[in-house]
């Protein structure tokens, strides 16, 4: 397979680039990426995974645009005010690269129905904003060895991991084991800065780029000050008493 002309100058800045190049471009419009969430995280990785020519997009989410997502949300306008998000979504994504294939999925993830959805996909961003959902995308991407990329903010503090399931590494449950107490933390009663999920969702797309085109593997965890913007990295270790990935293995 080879790019056409208009994908040739589509994608020319990624072609200049050695870490890119015609087959790296290749590799990104074979590859399969699945968003879970098209709000304040899905919106910037939407933007930028269809951008950069990913070669399908499945992006998931059963809620409906209101006007307080406006703040963060930016693939949202005023007009798209009542309509589901994954299918206003589509149209704004599909009006900046139509060229790729788009499958906006406008229902609830859950245990029922996530092999379905998710099967084909090669990476999974966890863009979600609740514990529920992550708790259900990390043990499917463990069991199917499945590449996840989490981001979460809150107030003026971020956070994005990468785990590599296709080896024996840590899982989301390592970092954050579950618990009752942290389900009431969200945008909803604490506030985020705006940018920072544009910041976030951003490098949550540029980790799946790198995955795909072999610049990353392993297990990573970042976080970010939104107010001095400093960003710490951290490789992430397997808790071997994790009820999750240590029973798994």
């Amino acid at each position: 397979m080879e790019l056409n002309d208009k994908e040739r100058l589509r994608y020319s800045r990624h072609l200049l680039l050695k870490e890119v190049q015609e087959q790296g471009q290749l590799k990104l419009k074979n590859a399969h990426m699945a968003v879970v969430g098209c709000g304040g995280l899905g919106s910037p990785a939407l933007f930028y995974l269809a951008a950069s020519g990913i070669g399908t997009l499945t992006f998931i989410d059963d809620d409906e645009v209101e006007l307080s997502n406006l703040q963060r949300q930016i693939l949202y306008k005023v007009s798209h005010i009542g309509q589901r998000k994954s299918h206003a979504a589509s149209k704004v994504l599909a009006s900046l690269n139509n060229s790729i294939e788009l499958n906006p999925l406008c229902t609830k993830l859950t245990a029922d129905n996530v092999v379905v959805l998710l099967k084909n996909a090669d990476i999974v961003l966890d863009c979600s904003d609740n514990f529920e959902t992550r708790y259900l995308l990390n043990s499917y991407c463990l069991k199917n060895k499945k590449v996840l990329i989490s981001g979460a903010a809150i107030a003026t503090s971020g956070q994005v991991m990468c785990f590599d399931f296709r080896e024996n590494g840590p899982c989301y449950a390592c970092v954050f084991p579950q618990s009752d107490e942290v389900e009431s933390t969200n945008c909803d009663n604490f506030g985020v800065l705006s940018p920072l999920l544009g910041v976030i969702g951003a490098q949550q797309a540029l980790l799946a780029i790198n995955t795909i085109l072999g610049h990353h593997s392993g297990c990573y965890f970042a976080s970010v000050d939104g107010m001095t913007l400093k960003q710490n990295v951290w490789q992430i270790v397997k808790d071997r008493q994790c009820m999750v990935c240590s029973a798994a293995c």
